[in-house]
C-alpha cells in the first residue's frame, strides 16, 4: 500500500502515523534491510530513478525557488548522484564486521565491531536545498540498513510533491515513505517512537526536535546553522577571495546554512576588496540581478520581509534593491556594521553580506568567541601561521582555507556542526556511520579460563595490578 492510500490521508492523525511506523518496525524485524544486496539494490534503484526524473526535479526547484538548471544540478541532483555513486562503490566494505585488537588481559578472545542499523529513522528536511537535503541523509539511512520516514518541507511544495511521487513510487511504504504536510505533520510524527531522528533546519526548531527526542531517549543528528564568519586577511589574494566569497555567499540567494554570514576584512585591504567584490557581483549576476532569470528567489513572503528589514542596517555599499512581486533581493553588501546591529543577532540566510573591518587578528577571534560556535568558518590568507592560529583557536563545524562552502561536497569530509550549530555529521561513510550503531562484541574461548579475575584466586589483586597498569 502506498502513502497515498486513504488510511494515511485522513488529515495526518496520530493513528495514521502510528500505523506507518509500526508497519516499518514490523518490516525491519524481518531483517531484509540488513542484507547487503538489498541495500545495494535499493540505492541503485534510487540512483536510476533520479536520473530518469532529472527534468521533473529541476522544474520543481525552478517553481519553488527559481533555481537555474546549473544550480539545481550542481547543488541538488548532481550532489546526490555523486553521493550515491560513492556509497554504492564502498558499501560492501563498510558493512563488513571489523576485527579489532584485544588486550593481553583478554588473552584467548577476539573482538569485533558490528555496524548495526538503528531501525526506523525519521528524516525531516528543510526548504533551502529541498531535494539534496532530503535525499542525502536518506542515502545514509538505506545504506546502513534502516527503514525511513521522510518529511520534506511544506515551503517548497512542488519539490515535496516530486519527492513523494518519486520515493513512494519506488519503494514499499513499509521500507521508505514520504509524508507531506506542515508543522502539524512534523509535530505528529515526533510523537511516534522512532529509533533515530535526523533533522536539518534552524536552531530554534532543532531545540524542539531534541526536546521531543529526549522523551523517548531517541538518538538524533541535528544539522543546524548559525553565523558563519569569513575572514579576509591583509595578504589574501584579493581577486580570488572576492570571487569565491561572492559565489559562496550568493549561491541560492544566500539561503545556505554554510554560506559566509558576515565578513571580517583587514583594514589595509578593505577598500580594494570591496571594489573587487562589487565588480565580481556584476560579473556573476549581471547589472540587474533582479532581472536575472537564473538568480534564486527568497522562499516565502515572511522570509523576504525579514531580510528586507535588515537593509537599513549600517550603510548599503552595493545592491539593496528588492522585488516584492518575485520575492527577489539582489546581492547586497552592508558596511559600517557592528555586533550591535540587528543583522548580527541571528543567522541571515539571505543575499545580504555585512562587512566589518579589523586591524589585528585578535579582534576577529574575540568577536567570534563571544558568540555561539558557527557551523562553518572561512579564512583567506597565504600565511600558514595565521591559518593555523584561526583553525586552532576557533571551534566550528567545518570550513575552508582560501575558499568557501566547497568542503561540503567532499564525501571524504564528514559534515556537521558543533554545539549550537549542530550535533553529529554525515556525507560519505559519515552518513553510513551516523545511521549505524557500532555494536561491540567479545568472543571468548572455552578451551581455558583466566583464573585471576575470580575472587577466590590467590594473589588475584597482585596479578591484576601487573596487567592493569
Amino acid at each position: 500500500m502506498s502513502i497515498s492510500s486513504p488510511l494515511l490521508n485522513e488529515g495526518g492523525t496520530k493513528e495514521n502515523y502510528s500505523y506507518l511506523v509500526n508497519k516499518q518496525k514490523s518490516f525491519f524485524r524481518k531483517e531484509q534491510t540488513k542484507n547487503g544486496s538489498f541495500r545495494l539494490a535499493a540505492l541503485k534503484k534510487l540512483k536510476d530513478a533520479i536520473k530518469v526524473n532529472e527534468q521533473e526535479i529541476m522544474a520543481a526547484l525552478k517553481t519553488d525557488l527559481n533555481k537555474s538548471e546549473l544550480d539545481a544540478y550542481a547543488a541538488e541532483i548532481g550532489f546526490v548522484l555523486a553521493e550515491l555513486t560513492f556509497t554504492i562503490k564502498n558499501l560492501s566494505s563498510w558493512v563488513k564486521t571489523k576485527s579489532v585488537k584485544t588486550p593481553m588481559t583478554h588473552f584467548g578472545s577476539t573482538s569485533y565491531i558490528y555496524s548495526e542499523p538503528y531501525g526506523v529513522a525519521l528524516i525531516i528536511a528543510p526548504w533551502n536545498y529541498p531535494f539534496q537535503l532530503a535525499i542525502a541523509p536518506l542515502i545514509g539511512a538505506i545504506a546502513a540498513g534502516n527503514c525511513a520516514v521522510l518529511k520534506p518541507s511544506e515551503l517548497t511544495p512542488k519539490t515535496s510533491e516530486v519527492l513523494a511521487k518519486l520515493i513512494n513510487g519506488l519503494f514499499p511504504e513499509e521500507f521508505v515513505s514520504v509524508v507531506e504536510g506542515g508543522v502539524e505533520t512534523s509535530t505528529a510524527l515526533l510523537e511516534e517512537k522512532f529509533d533515530y531522528i535526523f533533522f536539518t533546519g534552524s536552531v530554534p526548531v532543532g531545540k524542539i526536535i531534541m526536546e521531543a527526542a529526549a522523551k523517548n531517549l531517541t538518538p538524533v543528528t541535528l544539522e543546524l546553522g548559525g553565523k558563519s564568519p569569513c575572514i579576509v586577511h591583509d595578504d589574501a589574494n584579493i581577486k580570488v577571495a572576492a570571487k569565491r566569497v561572492a559565489w559562496g555567499k550568493f549561491t541560492n540567494a544566500g539561503q545556505t546554512c554554510i554560506a559566509p554570514d558576515y565578513l571580517y576584512v583587514h583594514k589595509n585591504v578593505k577598500d580594494k576588496f570591496l571594489s573587487e567584490f562589487k565588480n565580481t557581483i556584476k560579473e556573476l549576476y549581471g547589472e540587474n540581478p533582479l532581472r536575472n532569470p537564473d538568480f534564486t528567489h527568497i522562499v516565502s513572503e515572511r522570509h523576504f520581509k525579514r531580510l528586507e528589514g535588515f537593509l537599513d542596517n549600517g550603510q548599503v555599499y552595493s545592491g539593496g534593491k528588492t522585488d516584492s512581486d518575485t520575492l527577489a533581493i539582489e546581492p547586497t553588501v552592508l558596511t559600517n556594521i557592528s555586533w550591535d546591529d540587528p543583522i548580527m543577532q541571528d543567522e541571515i540566510f539571505g543575499p545580504i553580506l555585512p562587512v566589518m573591518e579589523y586591524s589585528h587578528l585578535s579582534e576577529v577571534l574575540d568577536g567570534i568567541h563571544n558568540h555561539p560556535k558557527p557551523l562553518a568558518l572561512y579564512i583567506f590568507t597565504e600565511n600558514n601561521q595565521v591559518q593555523q592560529t584561526v583553525l586552532n583557536s576557533v571551534s566550528f563545524g567545518g570550513g575552508c582555507v582560501n575558499d568557501t562552502v566547497y568542503h561540503f561536497v567532499s564525501p571524504h569530509l564528514p559534515f556537521g556542526g558543533v554545539g549550537p550549530s549542530g550535533i553529529g555529521s554525515y556525507h560519505g561513510k559519515g552518513s553510513f556511520d551516523t545511521f549505524s550503531h557500532k555494536k561491540s562484541v567479545l568472543k571468548q574461548t572455552t578451551l581455558f579460563d583466566i583464573p585471576f579475575r575470580y575472587p577466590n584466586f590467590k594473589n588475584g589483586l597482585k596479578m591484576l595490578k601487573m596487567f592493569l597498569k
